[in-house]
């Protein structure tokens, strides 16, 4: 009888030792973002801590900490740099202090839909990608290895706005950084930088007369009491970046790592179908709210819209052109 306690009693050690073991080499990913909880940006974030764990067995966990709780974006970006952050995801743009040109993939009318937005960002499969994956390895100690998509930033204006000639010598609000201003001279209008919380008064006083937003944003900030028309341009493809500290990535196995891909991957697909989706109540929605919506079916004139914004683009951007080109050549 003593011998057989003794039996359970080691048994019953060894299979502690194995789960401490275990959760010994469990690796907890501190993930950070500065969406609101939300925003889809969170919903991805959310559901990757969720997914994560499964995916690897339980080898690999993910704490979310949204709303900017461990900094802004210089903050994050410096986070995962030295690892006090894992993982993270922001605008390509918030990248180009580590890698020269990689704000291309923020570039207006580079991309010919979501999807393609989605596989020229895939970094497993686009070169283009993983070319500048190198380079942020080498120089911010870090790797894209997802991606999300927030939708397509639409135009707005106080009129039906058909080609870049009615937009010819017209004040239209601009983000003020470089590539905002690129595209807004290529729409034709005089770029003219107006706070997101200063909008709707700039527009209603006709200090500007247009601007260009996901129609998330333009229904949230009742942009429709201020613009009549919306321009179906689809001008920029709102991909965000996921990126992880290198160290932490190489200290997961192989397997996981791989596994980890797969499930972001899945993820990047749902935050594709779901902005569609949104997309397409939101334009029901807008037209009941006295806004009316132009198409190429309708006349606008899309192909001179990206002729004249990616003649400014190579203007203004020339080392841009060979990661255009690659980008455009992905099926």
């Amino acid at each position: 009888m003593k011998l057989i306690s003794i039996r359970l009693a080691t048994a019953a050690l060894a299979v502690s030792a194995a789960l401490a073991g275990s959760a010994a080499h469990a690796q907890n990913l501190r993930y950070a973002h500065v969406g609101s909880e939300g925003d889809i940006q969170h919903w991805f974030a959310a559901q990757a801590a969720e997914r994560l764990p499964e995916a690897t067995n339980g080898d690999v966990t993910v704490t979310v900490f949204p709303n900017s709780q461990l900094g802004g974006v210089q903050e994050t970006i410096d986070g995962v740099r030295s690892g006090s952050i894992s993982m993270a995801h922001h605008e390509f743009a918030s990248l180009a202090q580590l890698v020269e040109d990689i704000a291309v993939f923020n570039a207006p009318f580079i991309y010919r839909d979501g999807e393609h937005a989605l596989k020229a960002t895939d970094p497993r499969s686009s070169p283009v990608l993983q070319e500048f994956n190198e380079k942020l390895i080498e120089s911010g100690n870090m790797r894209i290895i997802g991606r999300l998509f927030r939708g397509a930033r639409q135009m707005t204006a106080k009129m039906a706005v058909m080609s870049p000639a009615d937009l010819e010598g017209q004040p239209f609000r601009g983000v003020p950084l470089q590539l905002w201003t690129t595209m807004i001279k290529g729409f034709g209008a005089i770029p003219t930088p107006v706070e997101v919380s200063e909008l709707p008064t700039a527009l209603m006083t006709g200090m500007v007369i247009g601007q260009e937003n996901p129609l998330t944003m333009i229904n949230a900030n009742k942009l429709y009491e201020v613009q009549s028309h919306v321009m179906l341009t689809g001008h920029m493809q709102n991909v965000l970046p996921v990126f992880v500290n290198e160290d932490a990535w190489q200290s997961i196995s192989e397997e996981n790592r791989e596994a980890i891909l797969t499930a972001l991957d899945d993820l990047a697909y749902e935050t594709l179908e779901t902005a569609q989706q949104a997309e397409k109540d939101l334009i029901a929605t807008l037209t009941e709210k006295g806004m009316t919506f132009i198409s190429e079916d309708s006349g606008l004139q899309l192909d001179e819209f990206r002729e004249r914004v990616g003649a400014q683009v190579a203007q203004d951007f020339p080392s841009w052109a060979p990661y255009i080109e690659q980008i455009a050549a992905i099926e």
